[in-house]
């Protein structure tokens, strides 16, 4: 999405408002260091699957499966990673994507396959 104004307010309501096709691109993780090196690339989307590495909060040092992206909050929940409630019960507890790095890469997708693929070219 191209930001039409300079006013930080108005780059601010972009980015809540934006379609849910465009948040997709606010979902990205920065790559380990030997992911970095072998697809010449510092940053990829987040997926369902792929092993990511918290690296900020309570959780830090964390590794787990990303189990669903969220757009609409544009979070993520990792496994391994959860609070607990007062009465006991434990709830996943919602991460933003630029907090975590992703260590392994779910590259079952032909279509995110030809993405790292284009690049390396």
């Amino acid at each position: 999405m191209i930001m039409k104004s300079i006013q930080p307010r108005k780059q601010r309501k972009a980015r809540y408002t934006a379609p849910l096709h465009m948040r997709q691109k606010y979902v990205h993780a920065p790559l380990s260091k030997a992911l970095r090196e072998e697809l010449k690339k510092r940053s990829a989307q987040l997926r369902k699957g792929d092993t990511v590495k918290v690296m900020r909060g309570d959780h830090a040092g964390t590794e787990g499966l990303v189990e669903e992206v969220n757009l609409k909050r544009c979070t993520i929940k990792v496994a391994g990673v959860s609070n607990y409630r007062a009465d006991g019960t434990e709830v996943p507890r919602t991460i933003h994507p630029s907090n975590v790095m992703i260590v392994k890469l779910e590259l079952e997708d032909a279509k995110r396959e030809k993405i790292f693929a284009r690049r390396s070219e």
